[in-house]
């Protein structure tokens, strides 16, 4: 790491957060992040033991420029630090972008295939300490253009325009954590239950180096902030991003929408509809006809338009008189007008071409090196880097500690692939 990695830059980023006459000397910044930066290598989840690991190991002194004799500062330096002078600062963001560079720089970073998923983290809460309050969901960063495409929508069938309403994200009640209120209570299929942080991280198909790391509350799903986050990356690193691996959690009509416009191809894994009620017929028993505009039921009626929801999803209504006869009718609804009701998004077009990348030879092989790169970071990151827990409370603390574990990785990958190798010794 000290042969292939420039630390000079961090003296220079957080000198405006010092006072230059005042005070006793300051511990040296760069020194100070190294010095974490051993903590998230080697796992050290506590910043006492990390101290107490420095003043003992030669090579961690050698590493922070500390002779044998010279004292170690104090763990509240690390914390006093990190609580007052870096809080509410993006100095971990800015660390991790200027490392990220020196990767580009070194030609380790290519930005043409991106790999996204997200892992929990354990808050630092206690399950069982909580009160019930309804909060509002997090908004989708592609609503102005749903709403513009509704608008068109309903405009080439001959509808009015929708009423001019601010959009309000859905409220639902659930727990919130007496301890850190900001962790979000998790409730999905295969995870556990309780209060968690996600880290939203990106990896660049080529070395499996991270290229971008973003917590959220548990309860924020992973579409929700997808876009915005690759608008960054392709802003901050002028990446020219050809095609993204993404597992089912991604596979929404908005983001197939707004990776076609981004003229980015899409691979996503497949997500199983939501079952029908037992002994009811599938959604995929209607046949979409594009000419028609309409769905062809199993019996050949045709669904025809109704309108556009809010939500941005066109309703195809059957006719009542031909359903009333109909032999599939017990199988087909439960509507008390006997009226089978099919829904189609308005990007729904551009769900399906992202679905048939999958199917592809090339899709396949860019969706199996999900598991090398992004899934093996995050496996990387829980079993070597501690990052199974949440070290601190508050939302804004855990993106520290996921922007460090993010550097402290990126570091460990550009060291591997640049630093010499030792030469083995004839026998």
């Amino acid at each position: 790491i000290e042969a292939v990695i420039d630390f000079s830059f961090i003296h220079d980023l957080v000198a405006p957060l010092y006072c230059p006459d005042n005070g006793r000397p300051a511990l040296d910044p760069a020194l100070m992040f190294k010095a974490l930066f051993i903590g998230y290598l080697f796992g050290v989840r506590s910043e006492r033991r990390l101290v107490e690991e420095i003043s003992v190991n030669v090579a961690y002194r050698w590493f922070l420029r500390l002779k044998l004799t010279d004292d170690v500062f104090d763990a509240s330096t690390l914390s006093q630090n990190r609580r007052r002078r870096f809080n509410g600062t993006d100095v971990a963001q800015v660390i991790f972008d200027r490392i990220v560079e020196q990767a580009v720089s070194h030609g380790l970073v290519d930005g043409t295939v991106l790999y996204t998923d997200s892992t929990h983290l354990k808050a630092n809460a206690n399950k069982g300490k909580y009160d019930l309050a309804v909060i509002a969901k997090s908004p989708s960063d592609y609503w102005d253009d749903l709403d513009e495409a509704i608008d068109e929508d309903r405009a080439a069938h001959g509808k009015k325009p929708m009423k001019v309403k601010e959009r309000q994200p859905a409220e639902k009640e659930t727990k919130v954590s007496r301890t850190d209120p900001e962790a979000g209570y998790m409730v999905r299929d295969g995870k556990p239950k309780g209060f968690f942080y996600l880290d939203h991280r990106t990896v660049d198909g080529r070395l499996g180096i991270i290229t971008d790391t973003f917590a959220t509350p548990a309860n924020v799903h992973d579409s929700i902030v997808y876009l915005s986050r690759l608008d960054r990356q392709r802003e901050r690193f002028a990446f020219d991003v050809k095609a993204v691996g993404l597992d089912a959690g991604y596979a929404t009509a908005g983001i197939a929408r707004g990776l076609e416009e981004r003229d980015i191809i899409g691979v996503t894994g497949y997500r199983n509809p939501t079952p029908p009620k037992p002994g009811m017929m599938r959604k995929k028993a209607f046949v979409y006809e594009p000419p028609a505009d309409g769905y062809r039921c199993p019996n050949g009626q045709l669904l025809t338009y109704a309108n556009t929801d809010r939500s941005g999803y066109r309703h195809y209504t059957s006719d009542p008189a031909i359903c009333r006869s109909c032999p599939l009718l017990a199988s087909c609804t439960t509507n008390a007008k006997s009226i089978r009701t099919i829904t189609r998004h308005v990007w729904q077009d551009a769900r399906e071409r992202t679905d048939a990348n999958r199917l592809t030879p090339w899709g396949k092989a860019i969706y199996k090196r999900r598991k090398e790169t992004v899934e093996r970071s995050f496996a990387d990151a829980k079993e070597l880097h501690g990052h199974r827990y949440a070290r601190f409370r508050s939302l804004a603390r855990v993106a520290f500690q996921c922007l460090m574990a993010a550097t402290a990785q990126n570091i460990k990958k550009i060291a591997n692939a640049l630093a010499p190798k030792p030469q083995r010794a004839l026998a």
